[in-house]
């Protein structure tokens, strides 16, 4: 029986055509500027989200510190939802890099109101940090990948500006979001400062993310890089996994969210299982009841040649991804049935 890796959607490996692809790039040394596959990948992800410049970066932690890096400086304060990946598992970047605060909001199934952020402003008092940033993850991880509507995002886009603040988008799986809403990525693009897209998720590249923002921000961005150690040299090799990623693997993600609602309409059906958590994208994430704990399932599914990952003591997660194959779905929900 081979392998199905639940892990996480970061396990993907190149499909031949992505290898070709990257094989016949034409690349240069990017930090002085040469690498042309670079720079298209840069442009068209700019493009796409209706900004001036992007950045080609080694991981979405290092385009999201970068974000912070720019757009705030010490003292300062980001506001984000208690969940967000830049709090739960970027290693507490944002004080170690840009030396801020950070104020968690409890939102609702991983998702913020406007509401929120603009009780959570602080005032412009000696003794306060300033706020000066909001983060949105979309889709939100530990959520369960459920993901904000584009009214929403506009309505938290506006209250953020009206307030002078600016607002990063945590992009990581931003098109399994894309893919079930249909909103134009156009659109979504403007309502923000910045935005952290990742290629190696979902997406299928091995290696990289890209910020984008304005020209002036990105020149700031690329020069942080540079001290954070992202500079690359002939990394269009990565860059052309990209570029044949965003043209050839964004509309089959819908297989992918598709595959993980299955999942978790099988769980629903189990008897050890407490709850599932709205599936809403391409991450299942369920709670087991008492008599049983994470470790014992992932056990158990190991032996069935099956990977996942603990969310908690009795709490587990899945993720689909173009590796994971209808097939394999159909045989981890015969495993999860057989389960005592």
């Amino acid at each position: 029986m081979p392998l199905i890796n639940l892990i996480s959607d970061t396990v993907t490996k190149p499909t031949q055509q992505m290898l070709q692809a990257m094989m016949k790039a034409e690349v240069g040394d990017d930090v002085f500027k040469e690498d042309v596959t670079v720079s298209r990948l840069e442009n068209k992800l700019a493009a796409m989200f209706g900004h001036e410049s992007a950045l080609f970066c080694p991981s979405g932690t290092m385009s999201n510190q970068l974000a912070i890096k720019c757009h705030t400086q010490p003292m300062d304060e980001v506001i984000c939802e208690k969940n967000s990946h830049i709090y739960q598992y970027e290693n507490g970047g944002w004080a170690i890099h840009s030396g801020v605060s950070i104020h968690l909001i409890d939102g609702i199934d991983g998702i913020l109101d406007a509401s929120q952020i603009k009780s959570a402003v602080k005032p412009l008092y000696d003794w306060l940090p300033q706020s000066k940033l909001v983060v949105i993850e979309n889709s939100a991880n530990k959520a369960g990948g459920n993901y904000y509507t584009l009214e929403q995002l506009k309505t938290i886009s506006q209250t953020t500006h009206n307030h002078n603040l600016k607002i990063h988008l945590d992009g990581a799986r931003l098109f399994n979001v894309i893919v079930e809403t249909g909103d134009p990525t156009e659109s979504i693009g403007p309502l923000f400062d910045s935005v952290s897209i990742c290629l190696s998720k979902g997406l299928g590249a091995p290696v990289g993310s890209v910020l984008i923002g304005s020209k002036p921000f990105i020149d700031k961005a690329r020069r942080w890089r540079k001290v954070f150690g992202g500079g690359m040299r002939q990394a269009g090799y990565l860059a052309a996994a990209g570029i044949f990623a965003l043209d050839h693997h964004v509309e089959r993600l819908k297989l992918d969210n598709d595959r993980a609602k299955k999942l978790g309409e099988a769980l629903k059906m189990c008897d050890y299982v407490d709850k599932v958590r709205p599936v809403k994208t391409n991450i299942v994430i369920f709670d087991l009841k008492h008599d049983y704990t994470a470790d014992h399932m992932l056990h158990y599914l190991s032996l069935q040649h099956i990977k996942a990952s603990a969310f908690g003591d009795r709490t587990v997660r899945f993720v689909t991804h173009m590796d994971v194959s209808e097939q394999m779905i159909d045989d981890c929900i015969k495993a999860l049935k057989a389960f005592k």
